[in-house]
């Protein structure tokens, strides 16, 4: 099981990124993906996730209505499209994978490496 995240950089506030998590070795259909950030001195925390076998997904609040989780089960990817994005949204991101949905990290068995996202003018 691997997963490639990508698509980070530097962003102006208000800006947006979209993120993407490319699977190899294994499909989608069988794994929740959940996204994950974690900023320096911080505890990594959950972002947002996605059954993709059923369209479950969930938000955590700080993100709620301007991050959007999605799947292309063609390309066995997962996109986080990040948008209104603010100065405490900086941060390393990671895509894992886990049997269970949920943004309990511990629950997650395979990890991403991870792509930093810095938002600041």
């Amino acid at each position: 099981v691997q997963l490639q995240a990508s698509g980070g950089g530097l962003v102006q506030p208000g800006g947006s990124l979209r993120l993407s998590c490319a699977a190899s070795e294994f499909t989608l259909d069988y794994y929740a993906i959940g996204w994950f950030r974690q900023a320096p001195g911080k505890e990594r925390e959950g972002v947002s996730c996605i059954s993709v076998s059923d369209g479950r997904i969930y938000y955590d609040d700080s993100v709620k209505g301007r991050f959007t989780i999605s799947s292309d089960n063609a390309k066995n990817t997962v996109y986080l499209q990040m948008n209104s994005l603010k100065p405490e949204d900086t941060a390393v991101y990671y895509c894992a994978a886990s049997e269970w949905f949920g943004l309990n990290p511990n629950e997650y068995d395979y990890w991403g490496q991870g792509t930093q996202v810095t938002v600041s003018s």
